[in-house]
């Protein structure tokens, strides 16, 4: 079989910047490092790209928690309430119910978007019979959040589609609070506010106690570790705490945005860059998550298209179209058995093409799996980065995400560049969390609720 280079050296030559060495990976993990090192010290943390929140998270499950506690999963347009029962530590009944956010409550008033929340959430305390019970609550909001107390979450700044202006500087639980409260059918405590990363990690670490990491890997990428303490000066009692450990939203993200990532980014990066809402901002997120990746590998394919390499004589209005190579295809390409190209074929006519040219599928199918790649590389950087920097010989890494659940070799490759990396240091395993968000959001709950 011919290699790549070979089979289409220009799509290659384009490729193989996506491809990194294992020298850039370890300067990544380097300069990450640096990164979180600046963040998590008080003179240094305003120059940091990555600002290593305090989460006020210091315990992690026990196993002994019990009872029934309600969660709140903001992170999108789609947000989920969960009832959980936590029965014992392998037995836990969950009940949840989805709700939508309209475009409107997305940029309108921050009390018209929270007074709608706390309608849904009275309407599935009614139908669960707990509306009067004044269950504690764990409200997981998946936006950049400074954090002052457990219960105490001010808004950095939106994403993901959110503009409500009168929300960012404030306490978002004290809102979430007061439109509960000014509720007659409902009584209900908020006593935490976490990220959906803190969720995940505290899901998986109530059955794997070495559970030290945990990550996001889908529309967003971020990740939270467990600290020492003494480490986390942007705590107030950093010196004093009487416990050992604190778990640091990272909000990696941003890594890059003051130019250290420049080395391994593409023409390509910098033109998909220019057509977000936030451009030269959140670039280790961008050259990773999911929302990105489609749209890099429609430009990268829409070059070669009018350079009359791939699908010659074809064009269509959509592969024109900003955003129009979504990135759920990529996993579907990839998915496909090699030499099998069905699925690639009928996402190609789903843009406008036709064609059952193999070769040409198969360079569409080059390009997607080292957009991929490169993804994957990056997030096992941040995943060396953190193990490192704990100095564990043992420990488990929480997942969710899109990304990594229904790509069929996202899993696969994060271990393959992990191994490059850790050089058989330490040993570690990637556990896919379930109901990461909502669980690990009780969690909190139930072990903040009496403190």
């Amino acid at each position: 079989m011919a290699s790549p280079q070979q089979e289409f050296p220009e799509a290659y030559e384009i490729c193989k910047q996506f491809t990194l060495t294992e020298d850039q990976m370890f300067e990544v993990v380097d300069r990450l490092t640096k990164e979180i090192e600046m963040g998590l010290r008080k003179e240094t943390n305003l120059r940091s790209t990555v600002k290593c929140y305090i989460t006020y998270v210091q315990d992690v499950p026990s196993g002994k928690e019990r009872g029934k506690y309600l969660a709140l999963d903001l992170g999108g347009s789609n947000f989920r309430v969960l009832l959980v029962d936590l029965k014992s530590q392998t037995d836990v009944d969950i009940q949840s119910k989805s709700f939508v956010l309209g475009k409107n409550l997305l940029t309108g008033s921050g009390k018209r978007l929270f007074d709608y929340i706390a309608e849904c959430l009275a309407e599935f305390c009614i139908e669960q019979r707990i509306a009067w019970d004044n269950l504690p609550l764990g409200f997981t909001f998946s936006f950049p959040c400074k954090q002052t107390a457990i219960n105490k979450g001010v808004l950095v700044n939106w994403s993901k589609g959110f503009k409500c202006p009168d929300v960012v500087g404030h306490n978002v639980v004290q809102m979430l609070q007061q439109a509960i409260d000014s509720r007659l059918d409902l009584r209900v405590r908020v006593v935490a506010i976490l990220s959906d990363t803190t969720g995940t990690l505290m899901a998986c670490a109530q059955r794997q106690p070495n559970c030290r990491i945990g990550l996001i890997v889908g529309n967003v990428c971020n990740a939270c570790y467990i600290e020492k303490t003494e480490n986390t000066e942007m705590f107030q009692r950093y010196q004093t705490s009487r416990k050992r450990n604190m778990i640091v939203n990272c909000e990696w993200g941003s890594f890059g945005d003051n130019g250290v990532l420049d080395f391994i980014r593409t023409s390509y990066d910098k033109s998909m860059d220019q057509l977000t809402p936030d451009p030269m901002m959140q670039t280790f997120d961008k050259c990773i998550s999911g929302v990105y990746l489609g749209e890099i590998v429609r430009q990268i394919v829409l070059d070669l298209m009018k350079k009359n390499v791939i699908f010659k004589g074809l064009m269509s209005q959509a592969i024109q179209t900003e955003w129009k190579f979504e990135s759920r295809f990529i996993a579907e390409i990839e998915s496909e058995p090699f030499g099998q190209y069905r699925s690639t074929a009928m996402v190609l006519n789903s843009l406008g093409i036709r064609t059952c040219n193999e070769k040409d599928l198969a360079c569409l199918r080059y390009i997607c799996e080292s957009v991929t790649r490169r993804s994957a590389q990056l997030v096992a950087c941040g995943l060396v980065c953190l193990i490192r920097k704990m100095n564990v010989c043992k420990s488990s890494v929480g997942i969710d995400g899109g990304m990594y659940r229904y790509h069929p070799n996202y899993h696969r490759l994060l271990i393959e560049n992990m191994n490059i990396l850790l050089k058989c240091s330490a040993e570690y395993e990637l556990v896919l969390s379930e109901d990461g968000s909502g669980r690990g959001a009780a969690l909190v709950a139930a072990i903040y609720s009496c403190k």
